[in-house]
């Protein structure tokens, strides 16, 4: 799933790229991220080949409908553009590149207690995955129509 960079050790926690990523894959599967940000996993038909790349099928909480984004490498339709930081700022704060809070659908507040070598190995995993162009559906606001499928859900403030 993972292309992985040539061997080096990471200095700032002395791992190698290879276990740096495997660390990262292995907390992507426990924190389940491509249950929601692949294409077809909340139909309960993940498309492996675009594994991380976004949903068809978002969320409606309070403040409207969310469809989880795409977390490849591209530049256009993904997290290629944002910094490592910016990446980091997301998972453990909740808060978008444009300063916007993220919904607990993503559940942020339980992420906000890692550990920042595995923040560090999750943004590796995530950088070393094949960028995929896939745009997800648009946000809805409250009131405004939803233009994909979506699961209604409580999500807590």
């Amino acid at each position: 799933m993972a292309a992985c960079a040539p061997s080096a050790t990471d200095p700032q926690i002395g791992r190698t790229r290879e276990a740096l990523i495997a660390r990262g894959q292995y907390l992507a599967t426990i924190m389940d991220c491509g249950g929601c940000h692949t294409p077809g996993a909340l139909a309960g038909k993940p498309d492996g080949s675009r594994a991380f790349a976004g949903s068809d099928v978002g969320f409606r909480t309070a403040a409207g409908v969310v469809y989880p984004t795409n977390l490849t490498p591209d530049p256009d339709t993904g997290l290629g553009r944002w910094s490592d930081a910016e990446i980091m700022r997301a998972i453990r704060e909740g808060k978008s590149r444009d300063g916007r809070v993220l919904s607990t659908v993503m559940p942020w507040p339980a992420y906000s207690v890692l550990r920042a070598d595995d923040l560090r190995a999750l943004v590796a995993f995530l950088r070393s995955l094949r960028p995929v162009r896939q745009a997800t559906p648009r946000n809805a606001k409250p009131g405004e129509t939803p233009s994909a499928p979506y699961l209604t859900i409580v999500a807590p403030k």
